[in-house]
């Protein structure tokens, strides 16, 4: 099947990772993108900065295609919001990779050709058959491997503390968010700006939308902030603070608790939504499993998490951990319970190979429900695969990654989640040029 390419399903920062590092390798890639430019998904958090450095954002293998081509490398120290880790390492990747990347191809399903998943005989034989919806109509794609980085972006988690949108809550929709708010944005920032904002969530994510917005309740007395946890205290929702490795993760924390021992945010522990309502006002009011009401609520920012898509890997013989989504040799490794995501041991092909042979899960999705990923992970991940479909297993085995120890990490995260701009300081917008998309991206690409 070496007349085949290896199909990368999205052309995100793990995505455009494994075509450099495949091409590094001497196999040919075709990564398949839904959108219309690289980086879909993090151009929908462009106002957000990260907290792990350029030196930290750059794979390896993409970083070395690029320098052919003369491109200068961003200063290593600095913080790079998304809109400009898209446009200054992203998007340059995908043009250097040229037609190896296939804008507008929305992966629908994938299959062994001429088997579904019950079938056995000479399965192992049959290249991927990768069913896509472009523009021209739909077409497959024949592959001799696929690498899904298609990411959890579109899947964001419910208000609902059950795993399902609480009762009411669809028909809520005007007035709850799932994506930190970026209130560079007039429109976004008049929408929050002098009303009772909800946010609930206790990982990073929500973290960056309770700095940001306890900035307006101090400029605005009358915008009110209730951060709600499901959990029954905050525990170590701040993180590791200054034991953190990664400093700005760290600071990111710090200035959340300084916000709420400032008194800009008040703090609902042990509520855990099962219906939103609407008062005679119309504003909303959320009940909690117990009883609980939390009233008089204007607008919900909901940061409780992603999940993964995979409904279109339905003929592809996934092994899963049942709680996590996630393989099941990974999942012990990345059990949020257990372990933060600097403990997490560097891992590759061993802990992310299916049953279905020369097919895996890569980046944000490998981890399932799992939160927290950073991307210095997945660029080892598709290494590790890169390095196994060249035949090379030693190098497939060997671990190339040294991950900075958090003291804690929790909550859904995008990447590696905001930090603070010129070091120690926020994680607000830096900038108010917007990078649009017609649309948010799915999960599927």
């Amino acid at each position: 099947m070496s007349e085949y390419p290896v199909v990368v399903v999205g052309a995100g920062p793990v995505g455009l990772a494994a075509a450099a590092q495949l091409l590094e390798r001497g196999l040919q890639p075709l990564v398949l993108e839904r959108w219309a430019h690289a980086g879909a998904a993090v151009a929908q958090w462009h106002h957000v900065r990260l907290f792990s450095s350029w030196s930290e954002l750059v794979d390896p293998a993409g970083g070395r295609l690029l320098e052919q081509t003369g491109w200068v490398r961003p200063d290593e120290a600095g913080y790079p919001t998304g809109r400009e880790w898209a446009q200054s390492y992203l998007q340059p990747l995908a043009e250097v990779l040229g037609s190896r990347v296939r804008f507008g191809a929305e992966v629908v399903g994938v299959a062994r050709r001429g088997r579904d998943r019950v079938v056995d005989s000479g399965r192992e034989q049959e290249p991927f058959s990768v069913h896509l919806r472009t523009a021209e109509g739909e077409m497959r794609v024949l592959a001799r491997a696929v690498i899904d980085a298609s990411g959890t972006w579109g899947g964001p988690n419910p208000l609902g503390g059950e795993g399902l949108p609480a009762i009411g809550e669809r028909a809520a929709a005007d007035r709850i968010a799932y994506r930190v708010p970026d209130l560079a944005d007039a429109e976004v920032r008049a929408r929050y700006a002098g009303r009772h904002i909800v946010v609930a969530g206790s990982g990073h994510s929500a973290l960056t939308a309770l700095v940001a917005l306890s900035g307006l309740a101090a400029e605005d007395p009358a915008t009110r902030i209730s951060w709600v946890l499901r959990r029954g205290g905050i525990g170590n929702s701040f993180g590791g603070g200054d034991a953190d490795q990664l400093p700005a993760r760290g600071a990111l924390g710090q200035r959340a608790r300084q916000a709420v021992e400032s008194g800009l945010i008040s703090v609902v522990t042990g509520f855990r939504t099962e219906a939103v309502e609407r008062d005679g006002d119309g504003r909303l009011v959320l009940v909690s499993a117990t009883g609980d009401k939390l009233d008089e609520v204007d607008e919900v920012v909901a940061l409780t998490g992603f999940r993964p898509e995979l409904d279109w890997l339905s003929e592809i013989r996934l092994e899963l951990d049942a709680t996590l989504q996630a393989p099941v040799r990974l999942a012990p490794l990345v059990d949020p319970n257990v372990h933060s995501c600097g403990t997490v041991y560097p891992h590759g092909v061993k802990e992310l190979s299916h049953p279905e042979t020369g097919f895996f899960l890569a980046g944000m999705k490998s981890y399932g429900r799992a939160p927290t990923f950073l991307a210095m992970t997945g660029y080892e991940q598709v290494r590790s695969i890169a390095a196994a479909l060249a035949g090379d297993h030693e190098a497939a085995e060997r671990v190339e990654l040294i991950l900075a120890d958090t003291g804690v990490c929790g909550g859904a995260g995008l990447f590696d989640e905001p930090a603070p701009a010129g070091g120690g300081g926020c994680c607000a917008p830096a900038e108010p040029e917007v990078l649009t998309l017609s649309a948010p991206p799915r999960a599927g690409n």
